[in-house]
């Protein structure tokens, strides 16, 4: 079966993957996999991103961002230099590097610690203000937090282009609230798959497939049945398998509605 589809999420420019990139990358084009995208987690990987990308162009896409677990007394500093790269897109390109697609991975995150709670929501805000102000779809990570994420989205609502709340794993109602940002999908990666897991009909029954993008989050959460291994772009089949039966449609539709909704956010 010939199936195409985008990996919109996947830390590619991480050490997991030093030793056999290329590899990793061939297995991604193989198995149908026709676009990477990349995401920040500080300005340390805004740099590694940048390089993977230039490794691979026209395949391997940036997005630029502080992730909200990376968010320290610093992050005025990180930000500033972050938001310095987001505005060199025409230089990239001159270099043969990629512009920066999206800004990303931000958001909250209060499952570990509360420590940074207000430089979180600070440093997020900055970044949804960057978003408004350069037209660059968000690619937004956010766990125990959804209350406040949704309140400072619901400041920029009108003016924001779209995003991705990446890695969902919410329940009807959550994932209802977040449909509201209509311009915006849920990326959907190897938890679809887990065998307690509700989401395949917590989807089925709150949300379309024309608002859902694929990902994997690599190397994290492998899909079943490659779970507790290394993830990888090539693994999506898993994910794109599970999504047909849940949505009662041919695996065909799922990836040709999952790129449409690609193109629609991200402009590509």
């Amino acid at each position: 079966m010939n199936l195409q589809f985008i990996d919109t999420h996947c830390h590619l420019d991480g050490e997991e993957f030093a030793q056999d990139r290329d590899a990793v990358v061939q297995r991604a084009r193989e198995a149908g996999c026709t676009a990477i995208f990349l995401p920040a987690i500080d300005l340390a990987s805004c740099h590694t991103v940048l390089d993977v990308c230039a490794q691979y162009p026209d395949y391997c896409r940036p997005m630029l961002g502080l992730h909200p677990e990376e968010v320290r007394a610093d992050w005025r500093d990180q930000l500033a230099s972050i938001h310095s790269l987001l505005q060199l897109p025409l230089h990239l390109e001159r270099a043969g590097g990629e512009a920066p697609l999206a800004i990303g991975e931000v958001g909250l995150d209060y499952y570990w610690s509360r420590e940074f709670e207000q430089e979180q929501l600070l440093a997020f805000e900055q970044q949804v203000r960057w978003a408004v102000e350069l037209q660059l779809p968000l690619m937004i990570h956010c766990r125990k937090a959804q209350n406040e994420l949704v309140a400072i989205l619901k400041r920029y609502a009108n003016d924001l282009p779209g995003g991705v709340f990446h890695c969902f794993t919410g329940n009807e109602q959550e994932a209802r609230q977040l449909l509201e940002f209509d311009r915006f999908v849920l990326g959907i990666g190897g938890v679809l798959t887990f065998k307690k897991s509700h989401l395949p009909e917590t989807l089925a029954a709150a949300v379309p497939l024309d608002r859902i993008v694929l990902e994997t989050d690599a190397p994290y959460m492998a899909p079943v049945p490659m779970r507790g291994q290394r993830n990888e772009s090539a693994y999506i089949r898993h994910v794109i398998t599970r999504l047909a039966e849940a949505y009662g449609v041919s695996e065909e539709d799922v990836c040709r509605q999952t790129t449409e909704n690609v193109s629609r956010v991200f402009g590509v």
